[in-house]
């Protein structure tokens, strides 16, 4: 099913090596994923209907630091276990009191306050306090994480009114930051506050007060979860247990859920190809189109990318067409915009990549470059995998020498930690994990001084500059009209600089099995849900 989205506009350090949003970032052996391994990764004792077997078709070893993670496992993993104030739908993505007793009276106000809900717990029984929320926000306004991208711009503080109530001490009305609660998880103070605290975070130590505590943590296998009985929030675990398997490889992640003896109920990220086999098999596989996308990201430190002239050139090269039909198997859209089609704000591109090798051989003759030969590095998705040859035949067609070195995203990442002397990277990445209103978007990838940027060589540049000035100066306009002109002005700047740039936006896809499993919503950005999910 396609997802509904809500209709109104809603306007870093080191986390990339352990983002498992670009992939999984250490390959689950095919031997693990579909013969069992260690003990704790499979199912036991017949089908237990107390218990959700669920494959995420991403790592589960990056940091689940909520306020650091950009890991589709961990961030699907914290939503069961921690809470925002506010937290949001995962599909409609709208926004309900979690552990605040109710929304700010006025979203337009630049000072919200909010009551805690009475009676919330830590899963360690300690109770939930102001100071925890207080603690919670100041370390995401810190400029090192990775969540200050999407609060610093608009949020001043957070204060103590009283042990159960606290105020956001806003920089300007800014209503569409409601939403953008959600990224903040709570945490407890005097969990994380303590000596070694965010270290055991990034370990996978996690402590909320949300309706699952995770009570067992194996990296690169799985992670287990149990409802917790002091739960007093709006979305009560619906089973007692669950059990998530971290399954890279494609082929295991369909053995798992599939065949007379599969020990898994839902997975995601399913195989285009195998779509057919499992709906045959009696699974309901379902997706949704949103902004996961492939994008190419160039090292404008490095001639000749730092003319734009040749990135468009490359951009323009590409059969996206071909590679949507071939290796995506028709589940793709080519990039017509940074944004999605589906995306409340999206509006066309002045600068549309359409597949033009005369106009690509043009640019790169104006630019003065030939003989240009190009080491293209990416992560190691499957679907992304899948579209490289494409990608470099397309290339190779414009006189582009191209050699493909796909890799582990962890090992892609530290390189670029280390050294930073790669020319193009192709990866995968869904911005809407944190949200959709665009700036929020935009801010995730383009943020002065942040990792990717850093990446890119771009952010000290005169273009840089005032993209960013654009981007502040939308985000406070107060009419929805002409803040709307604002944004697509500057995502028209993105897209004529194609620094960092999608090629084409997928569907993700979601199966399971209706006879064991009931209240599943596949959603378009990777990982899942399962607060509203219940064995049949």
């Amino acid at each position: 099913m396609s997802p509904h989205v809500s209709r109104t506009f809603v306007s870093r350090r080191d986390f990339l090596r352990y983002s498992g949003i670009l992939s999984a970032a250490a390959a689950v052996s095919a031997t693990v994923g579909a013969c069992g391994g260690p003990a704790s990764t499979t199912s036991t004792g017949g089908d237990d209907k107390g218990l959700i077997t669920a494959v995420i078709g991403y790592g589960n070893d990056q940091t689940w630091d909520p306020t650091m993670t950009a890991s589709a496992f961990a961030m699907a993993g914290n939503n069961h276990v921690y809470e925002g104030l506010i937290d949001t739908d995962p599909v409609t993505r709208d926004p309900y009191p979690a552990l605040a007793a109710a929304a700010p009276a006025d979203p337009n106000a630049t000072t919200w306050r909010f009551a805690l809900r009475p009676g919330a717990k830590w899963h360690d029984g300690q109770p939930v306090t102001a100071d925890d929320v207080v603690f919670t926000f100041e370390r995401v306004l810190d400029p090192s994480t990775l969540a200050s991208s999407f609060f610093a711009a608009w949020l001043q503080e957070a204060r103590k009114v009283d042990d159960a109530t606290v105020e956001l001490v806003l920089k300007f009305p800014f209503p569409d930051g409601i939403q953008r609660l959600t990224i903040a998880k709570i945490m407890p103070k005097h969990v994380y506050g303590a000596p070694g605290g965010w270290d055991a975070a990034k370990s996978g130590k996690a402590i909320g007060s949300g309706p699952y505590k995770l009570v067992e943590h194996n990296p690169k296998a799985n992670t287990r979860f149990e409802a917790f009985a002091d739960y007093n929030g709006p979305r009560k675990p619906a089973v007692q247990k669950m059990n998530w398997l971290s399954i890279v490889d494609a082929s295991a992640r369909v053995a798992k859920i599939s065949g007379g003896g599969a020990e898994a109920q839902v997975a995601e990220n399913i195989p285009y190809a195998n779509i057919d086999q499992l709906r045959q098999s009696g699974l309901r596989v379902d997706g949704g189109k949103g902004m996961n996308h492939l994008f190419l990201m160039f090292n404008t430190g490095q001639k000749p990318f730092d003319d734009k002239r040749v990135r468009q050139a490359l951009f323009h090269a590409i059969d996206t067409r071909k590679m949507i039909d071939v290796a995506l198997k028709g589940h793709g859209t080519p990039a017509t915009s940074f944004l999605n089609e589906q995306n409340p704000a999206y509006a066309r591109a002045k600068t549309v990549y359409d597949h033009d090798p005369d106009r690509a051989r043009a640019l790169l003759a104006e630019a003065g470059v030939s003989g240009l030969t190009i080491t293209l590095m990416a992560v190691n998705v499957s679907w992304l995998a899948d579209c490289l040859p494409t990608i470099a035949n397309s290339w190779e067609a414009i006189g582009v020498k191209t050699e493909l070195q796909p890799q582990d995203t962890s090992a892609l990442f530290t390189k670029m930690d280390q050294s930073q002397s790669y020319q193009v990277v192709a990866a995968a990445s869904n911005p809407n994990q944190f949200g959709l209103d665009p700036d929020l978007i935009l801010r995730y990838n383009y943020t002065a001084g942040g990792t990717w940027m850093k990446y890119t060589k771009w952010d000290s540049s005169p273009e840089a500059k005032a993209l960013f000035a654009a981007m502040d100066q939308a985000i406070r306009e107060p009419d929805p009209a002409r803040r709307r002109q604002l944004v697509h002005d500057y995502l028209d700047v993105v897209a004529d600089q194609a620094v960092l740039y999608p090629v084409l936006h997928n569907e993700l896809v979601t199966a399971w099995d209706p006879a064991k499993l009931d209240g599943v919503e596949p959603q378009p950005y990777p990982g899942m849900n399962l607060l509203q999910a219940k064995r049949i």
